[in-house]
């Protein structure tokens, strides 16, 4: 059976339309039951704009069900994706996640669900990630690295139980362990910066404490060589976004073929990635810190 497809939205209807229409596109969303967690608005001003959200969600077809969570005051983007992501692990054992910016390839749900059948029972793999830098590189047809990541993923109910939600552990625990240097990519990503603004208040990011949670677990998630992701939200329009196309994938024309994958981490994909952080001018890199910070 499909694992559910759970969709965060808040106020940006345009994002979300985009959203769900690609995921429609895939060949087995009719198979797949999606669902929305709608945010309540911050304040008065967004009123209008997530009462057209909820409007368009409410109409949606095209999935094999349709389930709807309204809330009733704002949770923000971290409590509404903490709660709803361990609500729907709990009853389906897994679940695939996306936010109302992300853009996904026909072969998404394919992938991701291929991929949480395959490694369901490795204690080792912990999440599947949808999105992949653009780098100038030639990458695996899909490779491991070492933590979580969070633009377009999925996960199991053991793995999301891994997720500890205390950062100033998390970051303790990464000192004690001698792990900084390796937790930031050799210094090319903060990482560690953004755990210690999410101790002090400055963010209230979920993604980067799941990573660490994952990272110190000495955990793997599964990427694809060519993304099946594209974030649209980096067009300034979000609530924790900046503008740039930096970070603008081509989306894989072609299913990624999992047969003979080694589940283990990939020096290739690593230093892939560090080299297109480290390449990225700093105005461009503040804006993706901010974009994650948020999350």
């Amino acid at each position: 059976m499909s694992a559910p497809i759970t969709l965060f939205t808040y106020s940006r209807l345009a994002h979300t339309r985009q959203t769900v229409e690609a995921l429609k596109a895939n060949a087995i969303a009719s198979e797949s039951d999606l669902i929305v967690f709608c945010d309540a608005a911050k304040s008065k001003k967004d009123e209008l704009q997530v009462d057209c959200v909820r409007a368009y969600i409410r109409a949606l077809d095209g999935f094999r069900s349709v389930k709807i969570h309204e809330r009733e005051e704002n949770y923000g983007l971290a409590k509404s994706i903490i709660d709803g992501v361990t609500q729907v692990c709990k009853e389906y054992g897994r679940a695939i996640v996306l936010e109302d910016d992300m853009v996904t390839s026909p072969h998404f749900l394919t992938y991701m669900n291929e991929a949480l059948d395959r490694f369901c029972m490795d204690e080792r793999v912990v999440s599947i990630h949808g999105y992949s830098y653009p780098v100038v590189e030639k990458l695996p047809e899909a490779f491991f690295l070492r933590g979580a990541d969070c633009w377009g993923w999925g996960t199991w109910r053991r793995g999301w139980d891994i997720f500890n939600p205390d950062g100033r552990f998390l970051l303790s625990e990464l000192k004690r362990r001698d792990l900084l240097s390796a937790f930031d990519l050799n210094g090319a990503f903060k990482y560690s910066e953004m755990l210690a603004e999410q101790i002090n208040g400055r963010n209230d990011s979920w993604a980067v404490r799941w990573h660490a949670s994952c990272f110190l677990a000495d955990k793997l998630t599964l990427y694809p060589g060519t993304s099946l992701v594209h974030n649209i939200g980096n067009d300034g329009s979000g609530v924790h976004s900046g503008s740039t196309g930096k970070f603008d994938a081509l989306l894989s024309e072609m299913p990624i073929d999992l047969s003979g994958i080694e589940v283990g981490p990939s020096s290739t994909g690593k230093l892939a990635f560090e080299r297109f952080l480290r390449g990225i001018k700093s105005n461009v890199f503040t804006q993706l810190f901010h974009r994650m910070r948020g999350l």
